[in-house]
């Protein structure tokens, strides 16, 4: 299954019983987990659960809007509801009668109470249900279609940043032998401090121990290839990796905090690795906007 972004939009129209039609919408944006919100009338809340577990297995994460209304035909099908009004009517001119008033109906008000006009009948709930579970499926995959397409392009980025952290990995990697010569120049001057206090011996090692272990970054950059590549190998799968891949962005962010205060305070070729960490932690956070996407 390809990459697919958390956004997008999607609508059908259709008809229950021929006659009576509905429009079902599909409005989805991005949510770390699966946010179903129903707009429907209450009378299909049967309706509205077979749509909340369709929508339940086949959809992973994402903020979903389902948006249904239901016609009732046009005016031509439109009858009037001889029982309520006349039954307003007698209602109206017994009450005037018995107050003493002369007064007769507003039939502008009687065409606006509830129910004067009779429209088509709703259609049955099991041939509604039967007809919108066809066209959700038919909405789903426009949805799909639209997510997949936007998701397209979210994965195009993402290699072009994984690739650029790839090439900065590289650099670093040749400016490291730079970079432990420079530790080694200090550690010279501080053996020299020390022997000119005439320190002991085993405290000069335990020094020396500590800047070397200290100017290594090579286990820094190992790590941060293997995330990268991992990273590609879940794009090269696709699917729901949304969640994945969030990860390995904050696992390589944190590798990249590791190198650039292993070589914080050191000038030379030092500085050009720190240079490079910011280049890598500015590619890692555009790369996690756009994950914030994925499903």
């Amino acid at each position: 299954m390809p990459i697919r972004s958390m956004t997008g939009f999607a609508q059908v129209r259709g008809q229950a019983n021929g006659e009576s039609g509905f429009t079902l919408s599909l409005k989805s944006v991005n949510h770390r987990f699966l946010d179903l919100h129903f707009r429907m009338p209450s009378e299909n809340d049967a309706l509205e659960m077979k749509l909340r577990r369709l929508l339940k297995e086949r959809m992973a994460r994402g903020h979903i809007e389902v948006t249904f209304s239901l016609g009732r035909g046009g005016t031509e099908n439109l009858a009037l509801n001889r029982q309520l009004v006349g039954g307003y009517i007698q209602a109206f001119r017994a009450a005037a009668a018995e107050f003493g008033l002369a007064a007769e109906p507003d039939l502008n008000v009687i065409m606006r109470l509830p129910g004067a006009m009779d429209s088509d009948p709703a259609p049955a709930q099991g041939e509604l249900e039967t007809a919108v579970l066809a066209k959700m499926e038919e909405a789903l995959g426009k949805l799909n279609e639209m997510r997949e397409n936007e998701g397209r392009g979210i994965e195009r980025e993402l290699r072009e940043r994984m690739t650029h952290l790839l090439k900065a990995s590289q650099r670093m990697d040749k400016h490291r032998q730079a970079v432990l010569e420079n530790y080694v120049e200090k550690l010279r001057t501080r053996m020299q401090e020390f022997i000119g206090g005439q320190a002991d011996q085993e405290r000069i090692l335990q020094e020396a121990a500590l800047l070397v272990d200290r100017s290594d970054i090579q286990e820094e950059i190992v790590r941060l290839d293997t995330h990268v590549k991992h990273f590609l190998s879940l794009l090269d799968e696709g699917g729901e990796v949304g969640k994945k891949l969030d990860f390995l962005l904050q696992e390589m962010n944190r590798e990249a905090n590791t190198l650039l205060s292993k070589t914080s305070g050191l000038a030379g070729e030092a500085l050009k690795i720190t240079e490079l960490g910011l280049s890598m932690k500015a590619e890692i956070e555009k790369s996690r906007e756009q994950v914030q996407n994925i499903e």
